[in-house]
């Protein structure tokens, strides 16, 4: 956990929800009141955000005592209990909501990565997630991929260099986007993985003839020529498969031999997982 990220997404979540006060709870309960309650599943798939939890009942109140049940990508269904808490009612009301919307949501794309990754077994490849993810909350979506079985592509737009369609359309062609792509990196000194999208077979010989990548992104190719693709490629670079691909034929996009299937999904459409807080 990158606890400076962590604790500046607290604070930002905090500030947008409290505000100036949780007035509901400063109006109807007593100052001092204790108190206690569970975190309750209701819902089954995959548990994400545990960690997270605890570090957000501290920052809110560091004399919060949280009593973990269930840990980080553990298998949960209905009545389940995740944690409990023990401390001022007060500073418990105030972490609830924060804490179930980032359960919630990093559950649920633990639960769909981990479906992914159970279909994949036994094929070599990998399911990676995207930069398709809510603003704000890219690094615990990640962080949920990661939970579930999956594998991180690059984090943003600073991590890695890929050439897309477009870039390689306002570069001037593929072989073009690839030497510019070589001297900016020599010009500047930094050390960045290159991957490039090609959309069909012709692409994918214009950069093989060219070389100098790492990895090469077959996009929305049928599945003979993604096998092709792979032939062509013949191991001398990572390759990584998207556009197209679903729940129903994933295994048959990984059974063409390909080293990666990135998926959208798992952080654009996936469903939270049903979590409450209950006082007890």
């Amino acid at each position: 956990m990158d606890k400076e990220y962590i604790h500046s997404f607290i604070a930002n979540a905090l500030a947008e929800d409290v505000g100036d006060g949780d007035h509901t709870s400063l109006a109807t309960i007593p100052a001092g009141t204790q108190g206690k309650a569970k975190l309750l599943v209701k819902d089954t798939g995959i548990l994400a955000g545990v960690e997270l939890a605890v570090e957000i009942f501290k920052q809110v109140d560091p004399n919060l005592i949280v009593n973990v049940l269930l840990h980080d990508a553990a298998k949960i269904k209905p009545k389940d209990i995740v944690l409990e808490v023990t401390g001022d009612a007060q500073s418990i009301l105030k972490a609830e909501r924060l804490i179930l919307n980032c359960m919630q949501r990093m559950s649920g794309v633990a639960t769909k990565t981990h479906d992914i990754v159970e279909l994949l077994k036994g094929t070599g490849t990998k399911v990676l997630d995207t930069r398709k993810t809510t603003p704000g909350m890219r690094y615990l979506e990640k962080w949920a991929v990661k939970i579930g079985g999956g594998v991180n592509h690059r984090f943003g737009l600073f991590d890695m260099i890929l050439i897309k369609d477009n870039h390689v359309d306002y570069s001037g062609g593929i072989k073009q986007a690839i030497q510019n792509t070589k001297d900016y990196l020599q010009k500047t000194g930094k050390k960045l993985a290159i991957e490039i999208e090609v959309r069909n077979l012709d692409e994918l010989q214009q950069v093989l003839d060219a070389g100098g990548v790492d990895r090469i992104l077959l996009d929305n190719f049928n599945f003979d020529d993604l096998r092709k693709a792979v032939s062509m490629i013949g191991g001398k670079y990572d390759t990584e498969a998207s556009g197209g691909i679903t729940i129903a034929n994933i295994r048959q996009y990984a059974e063409c031999g390909v080293d990666y299937i990135s998926v959208g999904a798992l952080t654009h459409s996936v469903k939270s997982l049903d979590l409450s807080l209950k006082a007890v």
